[in-house]
């Protein structure tokens, strides 16, 4: 085996063996949550295009800063289907599929979903606090941002995939995406990348309280003086749905 070829096993092996089974078995049939996302995202994106549909979907799942906050979390939910105008639907339709689908085998769909809303959700309050402390703050935003549509899905793909890098030992992978992001907001000064580090910020929160309360519900149990440590890869054990 090519030290390459390692690698990529100690990196992505515990995640390539819990996805592999249930994908290989039932293929689309294992990620029905993943494919009704896909679908509704080509549907939103089909409509939103149309002349009659342009308005519709926008008051129906489209995020700004400047909208009142009760109807920012109205929307925010179907916002995650919403792909930008500018940018090409079959990318956001690939990441969807391959990351939504990983992430529903492994953690299951309400869990997938709970980590993209949580996601989303910390980009659309970042935007928020952003505008207003300004743009002198390092931190801040031009109020010009107030009226830019938020990120979509692509925010909730960016929290899946470190999250799952996380849960699956995959710290190199999590590492290159976060690095990704960080250059994405150096070279392009946007709202959009802002938003995803926002959500980067958001999804570490909540793996740190997920490995918080683990550790309170199944302590460590203490070890008697001249006993030796289990052998075993540490971590956490697959969740299934």
């Amino acid at each position: 085996m090519t030290p390459l070829a390692r690698w990529a096993r100690v990196e992505w092996g515990l995640l390539y063996a819990t996805a592999r089974g249930p994908l290989a078995k039932l293929r689309l049939r294992a990620v029905p949550m993943t494919v009704a996302a896909v679908c509704l995202t080509a549907l939103l994106q089909f409509t939103q295009n149309q002349p009659w549909g342009y308005r519709l979907v926008q008051h129906a799942g489209a995020v700004r800063a400047a909208d009142p906050f009760w109807l920012a979390l109205l929307r925010t939910p179907l916002s995650l289907c919403v792909p930008a105008l500018d940018l090409p639907v079959w990318g956001a339709l690939a990441q969807i599929l391959v990351v939504f689908g990983i992430a529903e085998v492994c953690l299951g769909w309400w869990r997938t979903l709970a980590v993209a809303y949580v996601a989303t959700l910390a980009g659309t309050l970042y935007a928020r606090v952003g505008i207003a402390l300004g743009p002198h703050v390092p931190l801040g935003l031009p109020g010009s941002d107030a009226r830019v549509v938020d990120t979509g899905p692509s925010a909730a793909v960016v929290g899946l995939a470190v999250f799952l890098a996380w849960r699956y030992g995959a710290h190199v992978t999590a590492g290159a995406v976060a690095a990704a992001m960080v250059a994405e907001v150096a070279l392009k000064e946007n709202l959009a990348g802002r938003e995803h580090l926002a959500a980067l910020a958001g999804v570490a929160a909540l793996w740190a309280a997920v490995r918080m309360a683990r550790r309170l519900r199944h302590p460590r149990p203490q070890r008697r003086p001249g006993s030796r440590a289990g052998s075993g890869r540490s971590g956490l054990p697959p969740i299934q749905s």
